[in-house]
């Protein structure tokens, strides 16, 4: 029932389809960021026996060594062949021949059912003549013991080959209860597992239509993804032609503005410079006309009579030597202004640089504001299409035949588990007495086992090696008694158990060989698969069956396996034979519109770079000549003191002489003098040094401005051709190619999400997964593991308990001599002829008066003569 079920739930779920074209590829597209939520089923993929897999695994290797025959698939074949003909003539030789291809397939099996049957007849039979005899004092019947020197090791031997034989018939009794308590609980646990498939079943057919509203709103998200661009045209498109721009534009740019600066600082530069050159030749002709004064003064002072008289004329010669240094540097009248320079420099900035470059700049700054406003209906007519897309999408999924294969597999699902709730309680019904029987069976080769356990028991520990065999005492003869009691029970029993042994063997090995294992292997699949096996009009039953068109590959193997896989419906069930998904999407008709509209896009703008009147400009700066001035004559004057002499330095050495003088007029005079030079020193020297300063200043800002300005300026024009040149010619494929990639940006959307719909549907929507659960649940889980692997380790067990019930009866009845009390026992006529051992023991064996009714002499007493 669990395999028709497993079966019907599986094709249930492929029926009532339509015919079309070819499968296509399962392959998924790389580029999409979508994924249907994961469906979670209660149901676990495997089944795991737990520690009792080791005794299945036990008899798997028996049933490998009764039949290691490889699964016979031509021979099936043939029956299931021969099974649809209306008559079968077995004298054909291809049927005879069949017959013996099955016979020597089932021969490990024949075999062994062939000694159990042997078993099952000469055991009744052979009890009954045991029985006979021994009632005619005959096959160990007599209450008789002869004597034999090897008697206590016989009996050890049979004490313990008996107790070896009883060990391995309790280990097989307990195979026989944990099988039985195995089918118990398991089928305990079938209602449980059905209700998991059931319900896991019934999440696939609730999750699917979920599985269609998530894809169809993730068309939202993909539309909302392309509106964005769409709205964001100007950064996305305008940004993109603004970056392929920049390159080959902004460095131009750059240089201009950089050049702009170099003017202006070159202006101030010139500026400084011109309005300190000014200043240094008035302070120049200041200082002379002081120096001159100061010079003048000295003279006078130097006059003085005291200048004539030793020692006071030396000093007065010394300062008069000297007044030849107090000169201005007349080189500082004759540095020439830059007025010249500056006048073109000045024409240079009449034309506003800095205003074209940043003109320039603007013009590129606005590429995204005019790609918005000169796309805006293209923009809208995109999103109409974007639009009725979605429509169209939403449409092709309403005409899925998923939707109706799910509601026809929903009213099928509900007669399966109205079914199964109807039998299940018969079934647990049956296990009852199945589990009954087993308790039964087990319970009996439990009684006869503990009653040779007992007889051991007691004939070990009563048996008393003094005692003569008419003397043993009780509890050694209930040992005997107890080990007879068992041998009975054995030949009562024994046939009855081989013959359960002997069709449970036949039922478990034989689904275990043809059904369980190729299952697994999935040559059971492979068997089904055969061409025109299971209808002879058609090459490929599946196909037949869901599309009529048998001549469609597909497969039970290769529909197990996907479904194994968790494939969807669609792909598994090749449906694109009755709605082909690819057809219907049809992409590249979607994508062409959007593709349409798109090519509508036209973007028009130009950019400025300078103008003629910013070329010009540039070439008159470098014309204006502040690379030809003679810097040299600047830089060396800055480098000289404005007067002949460091008047500070001198006005120090004038006082100093001065005090040498005695008082008086002349030393009052140089001191005033001395000080007057400390005086022009602060007033005209150092406000020159700074003016050379500044001089100097300035013309290393000309020297570095002016460095290489026509070749500066030549490259900056080369530039400016170039940049200009580029924009002339590549403009428009910049524009187009950017255009082309935004159109391939936002037909990628959807490109991305068609692919990932087509598949979704074809790899992911409706998971047959549950569906193979199901199937796995049915034949590997419930008629397998849960009955057919216990029914296996159950006759197992049994039967090796049964097989060895016959040496154990055998050494029992041997053993039930050395045990049981005797009626009689050997007589010897002469003493001399009483073994030595029984000499020993003082013929303590020897008391019994009679042997076989015969009066013993040589025992009597001589009182009772």
């Amino acid at each position: 029932m669990a395999l028709v079920l497993g079966s019907l739930l599986l094709l249930g779920l492929c029926g009532n389809t339509f015919s079309g074209g070819q499968p296509s590829s399962t392959d998924a597209p790389k580029a999409w960021n979508y994924e249907l939520p994961e469906t979670s089923y209660e149901t676990q993929d495997s089944h795991k026996a737990g520690p009792i897999g080791i005794l299945f695994e036990l008899v798997h290797i028996f049933l490998y060594v009764v039949q290691p025959h490889d699964f016979p698939e031509d021979a099936l074949r043939k029956v299931i062949q021969k099974a649809h003909e209306s008559k079968i003539n077995y004298d054909e030789p291809e049927t005879v021949l069949l017959g013996l291809k099955i016979a020597y397939y089932e021969a490990g099996i024949i075999l062994c059912s062939l000694l159990g049957l042997l078993f099952i007849i000469l055991m009744p039979l052979v009890g009954y003549f045991f029985c006979m005899c021994r009632c005619c004092n005959k096959c160990g019947g007599e209450m008789h013991q002869r004597q034999k020197e090897n008697g206590p090791f016989l009996r050890k031997c049979f004490a313990i080959s008996l107790l070896v034989i009883c060990v391995i018939i309790s280990i097989g009794i307990f195979y026989g209860f944990v099988a039985n308590h195995q089918v118990r609980t398991r089928i305990k646990r079938s209602r449980k597992l059905a209700d998991s498939n059931f319900k896991d079943l019934r999440t696939l057919l609730n999750e699917t239509p979920e599985q269609i509203k998530y894809i169809l709103a993730q068309y939202n998200t993909t539309k909302d993804k392309a509106f964005l661009d769409l709205n964001s045209i100007n950064s996305v498109l305008g940004g993109g032609i603004l970056d392929r721009l920049r390159p080959n534009i902004i460095p131009v740019l750059d240089e201009i503005k950089s050049m702009a600066t170099a003017i202006k600082e070159t202006k101030e530069a010139l500026e400084n410079m011109n309005s300190t050159l000014k200043s240094l030749h008035q302070q120049s002709t200041q200082l002379s006309s002081s120096l001159t004064s100061v010079k003048t003064s000295l003279r006078g002072s130097l006059n003085d009579p005291l200048c004539s008289v030793r020692p006071t004329s030396e000093t007065c010669n010394s300062i008069r030597l000297s007044l030849n240094q107090l000169n201005s540097n007349p080189e500082l009248r004759q540095l020439p202004l830059v007025d010249a320079e500056l006048n073109n420099v000045n024409n240079v900035l009449r034309t506003d640089l800095d205003g074209l470059v940043q003109q320039g700049y603007q013009s590129l700054n606005d590429i995204p504001g005019r790609v918005q406003s000169q796309t805006t209906s293209v923009v809208a007519g995109i999103k109409r299409v974007l639009n009725s897309v979605g429509s169209d999408i939403n449409n092709v999924t309403q005409r899925l035949p998923i939707q109706y294969i799910l509601s026809e597999f929903s009213g099928y699902l509900n007669n399966t588990e109205s079914y199964m709730q109807r039998h299940l309680p018969t079934l647990e019904e049956y296990d009852s007495y199945w589990w009954l029987g087993g308790l039964v069976i087990c319970s009996l080769l439990t009684l006869i086992v503990i009653f040779y356990y007992l007889g051991l028991l007691c004939g070990v520990c009563g048996y008393d090696r003094h005692a003569t065999p008419t003397t043993r005492g009780c509890v050694s003869n209930t040992g005997g008694v107890f080990l007879m009691v068992g041998v009975g029970l054995s030949f009562l029993f024994c046939w009855i158990l081989m013959i359960i042994v002997v069709l449970t063997f036949v039922v478990g090995a034989n689904v275990e060989k043809l059904i369980c294992e190729p299952y697994m292997s999935k040559e059971l699949f492979r068997v089904l698969d055969t061409p025109r096996l299971l209808n002879e009009d058609w090459e490929y039953y599946l196909s037949g069956k869901l599309f009529n068109k048998s001549k469609i590959k597909l497969t039970f193997e290769q529909v197990y396996s996907d479904c194994k896989n968790n494939r969807g419906t669609y792909g598994t069930l090749h449906l694109e034979n009755s709605f082909n998904i690819s057809e219907q999407l049809n992409i590249n008709e979607h994508t062409e519109s959007i593709s349409n509209e798109l090519e509508n896009l036209k973007v028009n703008f130009s950019i400025f770079l300078l103008g003629e009147a910013g070329r010009k400009n540039l070439q008159d700066f470098a014309a204006c000549g502040i690379d030809r001035m003679n810097y040299n004559i600047y830089l060396a004057q800055t480098g000289k003191s404005p007067a002949g002499v460091n008047l500070l330095s001198f006005a120090y050495d004038l006082e100093a002489k001065a005090n040498r003088l005695p008082p008086g007029n002349l030393k009052n005079s140089l001191r005033r003098d001395a000080q007057t030079i400390k005086t022009i020193h602060q007033q005209r020297v150092l406000p020159i040094e700074q003016s050379l300063s500044t001089v100097y200043q300035s013309v290393k800002i000309l020297q570095r401005t002016s460095s290489g300005l026509l070749e500066k300026v030549t490259r900056i024009l080369t530039s400016l051709d170039f940049a200009q040149n580029f924009i002339t010619n590549n403009i428009s494929s910049i524009v187009t190619e950017e255009t082309k990639k935004y159109g391939r940006t936002i037909i990628g959307y959807f490109e991305h999400y068609l692919q990932w719909i087509e598949f979704s549907i074809r790899e992911k929507v409706a998971s047959c997964k549950p569906v193979a659960t199901a199937l796995d649940t049915a034949v590997d889980v419930f008629l397998c593991s849960y009955i057919i692997d216990p029914l296996n380790l159950f006759w197992f067990g049994i039967g090796k308990a049964t097989v060895f019930l016959l040496p154990a009866l055998i050494f029992a009845v041997k053993l039930a001599k050395y045990y049981r009390r005797m009626d009689s026992e050997d007589v010897y006529d002469d003493v001399e002829t009483i073994p030595m051992k029984n000499m020993e023991n003082g013929n303590n064996g020897y008391h019994k008066d009679h042997l076989y009714g015969i009066h013993n002499p040589v025992m009597t007493s001589p009182s009772q003569h």
